[in-house]
């Protein structure tokens, strides 16, 4: 890291000019994402202009001609990034990508590989409302064949896509909405987050909270809330999903003996679950206290701002757990 500071927007948009400058395989698909409009978000603004549309292609509105597309032009060779302008429309490529850009290396006897990644922002919390807001990661982290990443940080989100375009395999990004304008320290240099590793965001002694992407800055919060409290929190961000990081999660329950899970996506069968219930086979005996979840509610997800803030967990959510599991 440096000195400086960026926004995730800002990081994201050098990383692609740096890998279309440095690799002419790369080049990039999705909706909106040509100039003057540069994305919904403003992330490949200029880069349609400095390396031409041959190498940044606007698509139609069809997630699923963009996923097709890419995984063609990856097995001939290609390193597409791919754009799904929202999480939620997964749902109409999905059998390109569970059952084509996942397979392709198990069904051909590993002589077709897939380098394709697939980036896009993860809505909630912005009053997009029930077609717009949820969080889907589950879809892909249950799919044998999908690499998975959830930044929480402008560096990360730098990091891990950069490891995500050298990777052989499809890698799926999912981008916090709510992050992207949040500052934070620059990468240094070529700067890269390797795959399936955790980073200890708060070090701590009587709790540890296992979170990822949004609910980072929630779980650090909550962490500064029960410190006057005499309660230690150890924040432990993953970064990847799939891979994720059990060593790192488990040298810190461990330490702490205590754990909660938080994330924005619906409680039922969540990525949560999968976690608390490795802690629970792996460190049966060492835990002090169930392993506590804390996620969204099980419903879709409100557009009324007072319905919303009821449904996605916030840093006191987080509290409550925290203090639960010590009391316990």
């Amino acid at each position: 890291m440096t000195d400086k500071k960026t926004t995730m927007v800002a990081a994201l948009a050098q990383t692609l000019d740096w890998a279309l400058d440095t690799d002419p395989d790369v080049f990039l698909m999705g909706e909106d994402i040509i100039d003057p409009t540069g994305g919904a978000f403003g992330i490949t603004k200029g880069l349609s202009t400095k390396y031409g549309r041959e190498r940044v292609r606007e698509t139609p509105i069809s997630e699923q001609a963009i996923i097709g597309a890419g995984i063609g032009s990856a097995m001939l060779g290609g390193k597409p990034i791919c754009e799904i302008m929202i999480a939620d429309f997964y749902a109409v490529c999905l059998d390109q990508v569970a059952n084509h850009a996942a397979k392709l290396r198990y069904m051909s006897g590993g002589r077709t590989t897939v380098p394709l990644v697939i980036r896009g922002m993860l809505s909630g919390g912005l009053n997009f409302a029930a077609q717009h807001s949820q969080s889907v990661e589950a879809w892909m982290i249950h799919t044998p064949g999908l690499k998975v990443a959830m930044p929480a940080t402008p560096a990360d989100a730098a990091g891990i896509l950069r490891t995500a375009i050298e990777d052989p395999d499809p890698v799926v990004i999912f981008e916090p909405v709510g992050l992207y304008g949040a500052s934070g320290p620059a990468p240094a240099g070529e700067h890269r987050v390797p795959l399936g590793k955790a980073s200890v965001a708060r070090e701590g002694a009587d709790v540890t909270v296992i979170t990822y992407g949004g609910q980072v800055p929630n779980a650090l919060a909550a962490a500064e809330q029960v410190a006057g409290e005499d309660i230690s929190v150890e924040v432990v961000d993953l970064r990847w999903l799939t891979p994720w990081d059990e060593q790192t999660v488990l040298e810190s329950v461990r330490k702490t003996t205590r754990a909660v899970v938080a994330h924005q996506a619906v409680k039922r069968a969540g990525f949560g679950a999968e976690i608390a219930s490795v802690l629970q086979e792996k460190l049966w005996g060492t835990l002090r206290a169930p392993v506590l979840r804390v996620a969204g509610a099980n419903t879709p997800v409100p557009f009324a701002t007072e319905l919303e803030q009821t449904h996605f967990p916030g840093p006191d959510a987080i509290a409550a757990a925290v203090r639960q599991t010590v009391k316990t």
